[in-house]
């Protein structure tokens, strides 16, 4: 399979990016991101945006890929919910409206959160854009799309968070982070990849994935 990864620079994407190398049904890997990651790998092929905004004119590019394992995101700590609004749900409504139109065929799958919104009515501003993407994406019309909400994300397999102090933290409770992972909102990094690909081989009714149905979908 030909899959799209988002995000790969950061923690999330990047332990997606390990797993998606590691599986053998994926024979090519098309990262977008502003900045190149330095990993060179014969699967990989990378499509640089500086501009978000202007992926509808790299729409070839994207065009025959199997899948599209969106893990991109900001943190709305600081942000208004219009700035938050337009990195969250406007940038992936432009991603994910290009891949429709270039292929509607594909399987998307939309890093979430836990305590998504999908009413989007609620007092949280950054859960209720949550809700507005995932909803966006779940009725746009591929031929599968999920979302996954994951909490606490323990790094796996080298993967490394771009926030230092969360790393610092990763450090001195890696001892315990067996105890952690029977936390129901807690997952091993490679859980998120790891159950991204299963839905490609294994199509599920299910749309919305918590943490505890995504390590159930990763250990199968």
């Amino acid at each position: 399979m030909k899959i799209i990864i988002t995000g790969a620079s950061g923690m999330v994407g990047h332990a997606v990016l390990i797993e998606c190398l590691e599986a053998a049904i994926v024979k090519e890997i098309l990262l977008i991101n502003r900045r190149p990651i330095e990993l060179h790998h014969p699967k990989i092929k990378e499509l640089l945006v500086a501009d978000f905004e202007q992926i509808p004119s790299h729409a070839q590019n994207l065009a025959g890929y199997d899948a599209c394992f969106h893990c991109m995101g900001v943190s709305a700590m600081g942000l208004s919910e219009e700035a938050y609004t337009k990195m969250t749900f406007g940038y992936s409504k432009i991603l994910f409206d290009t891949l429709y139109k270039s292929t509607p065929g594909m399987i998307v799958t939309y890093i979430s959160g836990v305590g998504t919104d999908s009413s989007e009515k609620g007092n949280s501003m950054w859960a209720r854009v949550k809700g507005k993407t995932e909803n966006y994406l779940l009725h746009l019309g591929f031929k599968d799309a999920y979302a996954f909400r994951p909490g606490i994300i323990l790094p796996e397999k080298g993967v490394k968070s771009k926030t230092g102090w969360y790393n610092t933290l990763y450090v001195l409770f890696r001892p315990i982070f067996p105890l952690f992972k029977r936390m129901k909102n807690t997952i091993g990094s490679s859980n998120l990849g790891k159950a991204m690909l299963l839905l490609l081989k294994s199509p599920n009714e299910k749309k919305v994935f918590e943490p505890y149905q995504i390590k159930q979908l990763a250990n199968k």
